[in-house]
């Protein structure tokens, strides 16, 4: 019996130290001067016609607090916790409504999304899973791949990590490799299945809502700031069919590129993951426990729409989150302590500075007036409302680039495309939403998320193999998201 939450492999993997650029570390140097340079400059400038000296303000405090934010030069929550400050006490935002963002729903959701995560991998319910389903189904190479993308799509909605998710795939892909003889940086397979687990892990994140705290938070800045009502299964249906779909074409594309015909015989994997299985035991109480308590969660989120004609009151996918978590943790019928739960409190306290900064600078008009100012600049306001939504979508898609943060990109970009869609007279919420659905599609180069990163670590691709496939798969999945926004989206009355 293999101790619950090890490995399914004896040399689990760590992410190696990635050494900095040139770039990354004249930022890191030099990013604190430039922000206190770039935001005084901002913050005493005679005040632009049309912008307010709040917004102006803001304006300064939200440039400083990005550049920091980018440049690494402080960890990003100390980063939060400034700004938190400097909005107070230059009276740009209230402290009462700065300090309030602690308490935002957002907060509290992802608070509850590690603890589920917590849950997930102590119960080992998903490692057991996965590898019944591999076992089950993944009698051929191709067929074990389409299973392993099944999976990320699977765990998607019962983890809320893409981390996590990736820690729980990568051994089980390293065991199928291995057993297949699969020789790192020559093995096609190799370099396919892991490929395909960087993409499926993101695709899979960009179709549920609450499969990653970026997603959470877009969705906080839509209802709040575009006045939308984006719920758990509106979100579902938006995007995961573009999501789908781009898997499925991208995967077939995969193939073509990286043909593994030739290659040994798939033979002897399915009896050593069957061992591996067996090893996991009888399906223990823990994990019995944890399965009540996710399917419990998946139909209250699932059924979010019935609960006012079921029950007389609805329980949001908040309080769905926060309730789930009562039950990891209840004694007795949960499954967690409090310290066993995972909380990254650093996290709950950038997000909170950057829902800061965010509103302050959506309140004060700043933002408005930094968005007419670009319209204006660039010609927008003359450009077909079509080509400004394709537009967006591509600027969102490839902004990871440039930004290796989810967080930061969600913070950076959904406030400012609200404000440029009210300021073109075009539906903000359906911007917004587009805008939000690419901005986990991190899969360029392994720097662009810790995904890619633990599974750049196992050897069987490299950097061009990943950027050559990420660069068809980015411009397939924005295509799509612009061709769903003036069709599937009308159907779903978005």
């Amino acid at each position: 019996m293999v101790e619950r939450g090890t490995p399914l492999s004896d040399s689990p993997l760590e992410p190696s130290v990635k050494k900095k650029s040139g770039t990354e570390a004249f930022l890191k140097k030099w990013g604190i001067p430039i922000a206190l340079i770039v935001g005084l400059i901002l913050y005493f400038m005679p005040t632009p016609a049309g912008m307010t000296v709040p917004g102006q303000r803001a304006l300064g405090i939200f440039t400083a607090t990005l550049i920091l934010w980018v440049a690494g030069s402080l960890p990003i929550y100390l980063t939060s916790m400034v700004a938190t400050v400097l909005l107070s006490v230059t009276g740009t935002f209230k402290e009462e409504e700065a300090l309030g963002m602690l308490g935002n729903d957002v907060i509290w959701l992802m608070v509850s999304a590690f603890i589920l995560t917590s849950a997930m991998i102590k119960s080992n319910l998903a490692r057991r899973f996965a590898l019944w389903m591999i076992t089950a189904f993944g009698k051929t190479p191709k067929r074990t791949l389409l299973v392993l993308v099944a999976l990320n799509f699977i765990l998607a909605f019962f983890v809320p990590s893409t981390t996590a998710r990736a820690t729980l795939m990568v051994p089980i892909c390293m065991i199928l490799l291995e057993v297949y003889r699969a020789v790192p940086g020559e093995s096609n397979l190799g370099r396919i299945m892991m490929l395909q687990g960087v993409q499926a892990d993101a695709l899979a994140t960009s179709g549920v809502m609450t499969a990653t705290s970026g997603n959470i938070i877009a969705v906080g800045f839509i209802n709040e700031q575009a006045g939308g009502s984006i719920s758990y299964m509106t979100w579902l249906l938006a995007s995961m069919p573009t999501a789908i779909i781009t898997m499925l074409l991208t995967f077939l594309i995969g193939l073509k590129l990286f043909s593994f015909k030739g290659e040994a015989a798939f033979e002897g994997v399915m009896s050593t993951l069957k061992e591996e299985l067996v090893k996991l035991g009888r399906f223990s109480v823990i994990e019995k426990k944890a399965l009540g308590i996710f399917l419990l969660t998946v139909v209250l989120w699932a059924t979010g729409d019935y609960h006012k004609s079921w029950f007389g009151f609805e329980i949001d996918v908040f309080m769905t989150a926060i309730i789930a978590a009562i039950l990891c943790l209840m004694p007795k019928v949960g499954l967690l302590t409090w310290k066993e739960a995972n909380i990254k409190w650093d996290l709950m306290i950038f997000a909170a500075g950057a829902y800061a900064v965010g509103n302050a600078l959506e309140k004060s008009k700043g933002a408005e007036w930094v968005i007419k100012s670009v319209v204006k600049g660039l010609g927008l306001e003359h450009m077909s409302h079509v080509w400004v939504y394709v537009l967006v979508v591509f600027i969102s898609m490839y902004s990871h680039l440039i930004f290796t943060s989810k967080t930061v990109r969600v913070t950076i970009l959904i406030p400012a495309f609200i404000a440029l869609a009210k300021s073109l007279g075009m539906d903000p919420v359906a911007l917004a939403l587009a805008s939000a659905m690419t901005l986990t599609y991190t899969i360029t180069l392994p720097p662009h998320s810790k995904v890619n990163t633990i599974y750049f670590a196992t050897g069987y691709f490299s950097v061009l193999d990943q950027a050559k496939y990420a660069v068809v798969t980015c411009f397939i999945g924005a295509t799509l998201i612009s061709l769903a926004i003036f069709t599937w989206f009308k159907v779903l009355g978005i």
